[in-house]
Formats: structure tokens, sequence, C-alpha cells
């Protein structure tokens, strides 16, 4: 007669934990990054943008309270598979990809996991914190390690700051040149609707009037 060997809870409980994170992983292959979001773009508009790629099954919007000002949004889009999801990261390296006409394309990228709010904790993670005294030899590397990590963070502001100063100008330089084409259209759809001066013209210029009657 054979033993039937039965599985503790704690071995239950990790065989659970290993499940989980497993279909996270997968989630994660086919959920892409998106960046240089316009602030008016919705989860409506991306599944819009999206949908010749194949169906975007969530999107999540990442906030950033890093920055002390507003800057274009993040998001994570979750496509129904791997194939999809490569699909939008090929299509935006490869050709600039607008949403709700910024003056900046839209940046994919693969998605990781550490992006991921409500990610579940790896199987047999361990994690050890440990209290240092100054006196301790490591107080001081780890005292260094953070004002490096300072710096960093307000050079990276610094450039953040200077790449939205420059993409505001375009915004501005880009709606000042396509209010004066519509000007300039206007005027010449008013001036071809008005007979008398397009003749004026006409003359003026030796041009014939004749507004496409063949003989």
């Amino acid at each position: 007669m054979e033993k039937q060997i039965m599985s503790t809870p704690n071995e239950q409980a990790n065989e659970q934990v290993k499940k989980a994170y497993a279909e996270f992983q997968e989630k994660v292959k086919r959920t892409v990054f998106l960046d240089n979001l316009s602030p008016q773009v919705t989860a409506a508009v991306i599944k819009t943008a999206l949908g010749q790629f194949g169906e975007t099954v969530n999107v999540e919007f990442i906030p950033n309270y890093t920055i002390p000002y507003p800057i274009p949004q993040c998001a994570l889009v979750e496509m129904e598979n791997v194939k999809q999801a490569r699909a939008v990261v090929d299509m935006m390296t490869t050709y600039p990809f607008m949403m709700s006409g910024m003056p900046r394309p839209v940046r994919a990228m693969p998605a990781k996991a550490e992006m991921f709010s409500d990610r579940p904790s790896p199987p047999d993670r361990k994690i050890k914190v440990q209290w240092l005294e100054p006196s301790d030899p490591n107080f001081e590397a780890a005292k260094k390690m953070k004002e490096l990590c300072m710096k960093h963070t307000a050079e990276t502001l610094a450039l953040i700051k200077h790449q939205l100063d420059d993409e505001e100008k375009l915004s501005k330089q880009q709606d000042e040149i396509l209010k004066a084409n519509y000007k300039k259209f206007e005027l010449i759809d008013t001036t071809l609707t008005d007979a008398n001066v397009a003749a004026r013209l006409a003359r003026h210029y030796g041009m014939s009037m004749n507004m496409g009657n063949d003989e």
C-alpha cells in the first residue's frame, strides 16, 4: 500500500507564492511602459491609439511624487499577449508616435517588474535589516552613498526641467506657426470668394480668371 505524502501548510503557501509570481512575470512580458504622455491623454485615448496593435487589457497611470513640477505622464499598458506588446514597442521606437497633439513623441519600452506598485514578493526572498552605529566602518560608506544619490537626484531634476522648458518653447512655436498658416489660408479663401477682389488681383498680376471652365 502506497503511503500518501501530504504537503504542509508552509509548502502549500510557498507553492501559491511561486504560482502568483509566475503569473505576474507573464503579465510583465505583455505590458508596455509609455512615457512622454500628454496630461490630456486618458485611458480611452491610449486604448484607441493602440487598437491597431491589438487588444488593450489594462491601462495604469504612474504618478511621480519625486519631482516638484508637472511632467509628462507615464503609464503601464497591458496588452492581450506578448506579440502585441512587442509590436507597440517596435513601432514607437522606429517611428514618431504622437498622442493628443503633443510636441514630443510618445516613448515606449518593455515594462519591468520594479515598475508595478502591486508586484508580489519573489519566492524565497529574504531581507536583512541592520542598524549601523556611527562607529561602524560601513556607516561612512552608507553616508557617502546617500549623498551621492541626492546629488544624482538634483542633476536629474535639472535635466528634466531643461527638457520641459525646451519642449514648452517648441509647443509655443508650433502653435504660432499653426495660427499663422490658418490666417494665411483664411485670407486666401476670403480673397477667392470675393469676385471683385480676385479679378483685380488677376489683372494686376496678369493671371487668367478661368476658374476651371475648360473649353
